[in-house]
């Protein structure tokens, strides 16, 4: 009689605990605070050198679990190791977000990457339209993706050519709203809760819902507060993490130190 193991789910590391180099080598998971400004690459950067040192390991693997804008901050999942092998199980899981919309003004990028190119009236906006279009984009919906964006066309980002002024054509892609309230509404801003599918671009949600209350709106501030079973609460600074990982390497080289004779 054979067993079938394909689909038995791995056991998954608690995040943010290892005490040893090896740790990092069986496989860790590293839940991440990402700050303003940083790009998801420079966070996985960041962290590979000091685990690369601590380990000895010159190619060791570590990975990010799914794409934050720069702008953006909060959860980011960073793998290491065997670990690795469990980044696109990790990617397809639901992510949920808070933030900000501002109506009344559209943007190339469709957040704050780039500057205001049109304007758009929003006093026939009432919180009765809000809670009518919120509706419209709950379950499954069609979006198109930020031409500012990593998605790949022809096997390279979408934003290397946006950004060199070229014409960039994104195609529709399907995605799932799962949960979306908005917490505080104080014209023009909408302060919103959301938890979604992979693939959700939160700044094309901004973009269409400015559309379909017949005005216009961009992201102004974006957090993830959960990728999958991982909170904001568990994340951690990257300084901080950093900061670990350094002071195991100068404890095993002082180990190291200390044994010869």
């Amino acid at each position: 009689m054979e067993t079938e193991f394909n689909n038995i789910a791995p056991v998954l590391p608690e995040p943010n605990t290892y005490s040893s180099a090896q740790d990092f080598i069986d496989g860790a998971i590293l839940v991440v605070d990402k700050p303003h400004g940083w790009t998801s690459f420079d966070v996985v950067n960041k962290l590979r050198y000091p685990i690369k040192r601590l380990t000895k390991v010159k190619r060791i693997k570590v990975g990010h679990a799914g794409t934050l804008d720069p702008l953006a901050t909060g959860v980011l999942v960073v793998c290491t190791g065997r670990m690795t092998k469990q980044i696109n199980t990790l990617m397809a899981d639901e992510k949920e977000y808070t933030g900000i919309i501002t109506l009344g003004a559209t943007t190339p990028s469709f957040d704050l990457e780039t500057e205001v190119e049109q304007t758009f009236e929003v006093d026939h906006i009432s919180e009765e339209l809000i809670e009518e279009t919120r509706q419209k984009f709950l379950g499954e919906i069609f979006q198109v993706p930020p031409i500012f964006s990593a998605k790949k066309i022809d096997g390279k980002p979408a934003y290397k050519a946006a950004r060199r002024g070229e014409e960039v054509k994104m195609r529709k892609t399907i995605v799932n709203i799962i949960e979306l309230e908005f917490t505080k509404i104080e014209m023009p801003e909408l302060h919103f809760r959301m938890r979604c599918s992979k693939g959700t671009y939160v700044r094309s949600f901004a973009h269409d819902f400015g559309e379909a209350l017949k005005s216009g709106a961009h992201l102004s501030l974006l957090k993830r507060t959960a990728s999958g079973v991982y909170s904001i609460d568990q994340a951690a600074d990257v300084k901080e993490i950093q900061d670990h990982i350094w002071e195991m390497h100068r404890a095993a080289n002082s180990e190291e130190m200390g044994t010869e004779d």
